[in-house]
């Protein structure tokens, strides 16, 4: 048996969709729903239960430990949002869940795979190695990098980072991220953009070393990502934590052009300020350093950029059925 969470929202269900596709279907679903729509990522997907995050953790999580049907925990639950400014609720989600869920896994030697984020990178003055004893040296630009660092470094320092493994996603997007609102990729804004007015819009530059539109992240299409995710699954002995990412930075304005070359228009891109607010906690640079993975096994091809965003609009953006299934 096989426990996601965050198995309704974009990477879980997006998870769920290849344990489906690889036989298997005695998963349990947690998650916190709300007044959004992100149940429907589940609609096309198989699994045996699904449950409310804190009716979960509270009623049920003891009773399937006691069980030993468990197999893995992938706790991908979280409040991911950068500009989320109510700390005690991330402190609460983030890194109080996530310790309960862990210290379970543990005590009954169940696989627990965890999401980190490449949030917890700051600017990335320290750079981006995914090394579990330079922890410390990383400063965070917002309260939800920072929620993650605190779980990151508990897990360290109680020694059970030689147990679990730790996924620093970076900037992951593709199909079943709809509900995300302002946390959507700039592939899903931009589509809805282009398709209503015929524009894009990026934020203009706040640094004078990149040129509008020009700066850079580690942008990992999410089919890469749960392949990624699946090979710790896969290879039990393998823990740690490691960067989920491409190995390769790239331009907003390379992400945004091929959707306009895939809908036949011109390109038309409108840059406009960047709100006061975010300008403090902008990661302008990130590119994953995925040696450790590499290292570690992990062998899969990584989809290049323009043919990650030509799946997603061909094949789920521009068509009357976006889910994964």
């Amino acid at each position: 048996m096989i426990i996601v969470t965050g198995g309704a929202g974009f990477i879980g269900s997006a998870l769920i969709s290849r344990l489906n596709q690889s036989g298997y279907k005695d998963i349990i679903v947690v998650d916190h729903f709300g007044k959004n729509e992100k149940y429907r990522n589940l609609i096309p997907l198989k699994f045996k239960e699904i449950f409310d995050g804190d009716e979960f953790i509270e009623d049920v999580f003891e009773d399937l430990l006691q069980e030993g049907k468990l197999e893995t925990i992938f706790h991908l639950g979280a409040c991911s949002s950068t500009t989320e400014d109510d700390f005690k609720y991330l402190l609460n989600n983030n890194f109080d869940y996530s310790k309960e869920l862990c210290l379970g896994a543990l005590e009954f030697d169940v696989r627990f795979i965890y999401a980190s984020s490449a949030a917890t990178y700051g600017n990335g003055s320290s750079g981006y190695q995914d090394n579990d004893d330079e922890l410390d040296k990383l400063m965070p630009l917002n309260g939800y990098g920072y929620s993650k660092q605190l779980f990151d470094v508990w897990a360290r320092d109680n020694g059970y980072l030689d147990k679990i493994a730790g996924l620093k996603y970076f900037n992951v997007f593709g199909p079943n991220e709809y509900h995300k609102e302002d946390m959507r990729s700039v592939v899903h804004k931009s589509f809805q953009q282009i398709k209503k007015t015929g524009r894009a819009r990026l934020f203009k530059t706040t640094s004078s070393q990149y040129g509008d539109g020009e700066q850079e992240r580690d942008f990992i299409y999410v089919k890469d990502a749960v392949d990624m995710t699946l090979f710790f699954h896969n290879n039990k002995k393998t823990n740690g934590i490691y960067n989920v990412g491409t190995g390769e930075a790239n331009t907003f304005n390379s992400l945004v052009k091929p959707i306009f070359k895939i809908l036949g228009l011109k390109e038309d891109i409108e840059y406009f300020d960047m709100p006061e607010r975010l300008k403090e906690k902008y990661q302008d640079y990130t590119q994953a350093d995925i040696t450790k993975i590499r290292n570690a096994g992990y062998d899969g091809p990584i989809t290049k950029i323009e043919e990650a965003v030509t799946d997603y609009v061909k094949n789920y953006l521009n068509t009357n059925n976006p889910y994964l299934s």
